[in-house]
């Protein structure tokens, strides 16, 4: 590593965390080709390990800065990551075997979906006192449970942590407003980003040196996205049009990818 690659690293870091803060996910899309063509990083494996450390653990610090906000749902982010947990643990295991790349372009088109879909909802939708109890268990799980268990085998596919796809599908699941889904996500981007972590750790893919400048970068460009999805949080369609814009500009830059290397 030169100089020059730490300092491209600590700002990549930067662009994934603000990513997080902003709109709870967006972190592994972002730092996997920022680690491949903008740092250098030569194996596409250890770029995916260790960009799953490093949202991990930047997660987990916007997740405190969301928590003082008191816009956590943590009983419903916690039945989300422990079910998610578990799919996650496969998906990595697959995708450390498969080339991942050759599923990108479907992945790219989902979030695609995702984002014209939550680019239509109305700016009044959402229901802030939403909680999971011994009432509402009944429904709640077994929705949450199925979504979480989607979303974390496609997170340890793609080495991803997979906020795009959790976000939503804690909306869907809950009925909860995009903001309590943005910072609830966060807990499962923790969890999903450091089962795959691990899973790729064992087999000596996480490069420790840019996962920490990873780290550093990324709790200056978190503090900034928390700040700023906090200002949004009141324009319920602002910050609903600016992930849909995020999830849908990233969702065509994996298909054109993707493709790419279908066609290669």
């Amino acid at each position: 590593m030169t100089f020059l690659q730490d300092v491209l690293t600590v700002a990549s870091g930067g662009l994934v965390g603000f990513s997080l803060g902003l709109v709870g996910g967006g972190g592994s899309v972002l730092a996997v080709p920022l680690l491949v063509y903008l740092v250098g990083v030569p194996d596409a494996h250890v770029a995916i390990g260790t960009s799953a450390f490093a949202v991990a653990a930047n997660a987990a610090v916007n997740l405190f800065s969301h928590w003082r906000t008191g816009n956590v749902k943590f009983r419903c982010a916690i039945t989300y990551a422990l079910f998610g947990i578990v799919g996650a643990a496969i998906g990595s295991t697959v995708g450390k075997a498969v080339d991942g790349d050759r599923l990108l372009a479907l992945f790219g088109l989902v979030m695609i979906v995702i984002a014209i879909s939550m680019g239509r909802k109305p700016a009044s939708a959402g229901a802030p006192d939403v909680h999971l109890d011994a009432a509402t268990a009944g429904h709640l799980v077994p929705r949450l449970g199925a979504a979480a268990l989607a979303t974390g085998f496609l997170s340890g596919v793609f080495g991803i942590g997979g906020g795009f796809l959790i976000v939503p599908g804690l909306v869907m699941a809950t009925g909860m407003p995009l903001i309590n889904a943005i910072s609830s996500s966060l807990v499962s981007v923790t969890s999903f980003g450091a089962t795959t972590a691990a899973n790729y750790a064992i087999s000596g893919l996480v490069d420790w040196w840019v996962a920490a400048l990873l780290l550093l970068g990324g709790a200056v460009g978190g503090y900034a996205g928390v700040k700023i999805a906090g200002h949004l949080a009141g324009k319920r369609k602002a910050l609903s049009l600016v992930f849909a814009a995020i999830v849908g500009v990233v969702g065509l830059y994996v298909v054109w990818r993707g493709l790419g290397s279908l066609f290669a």
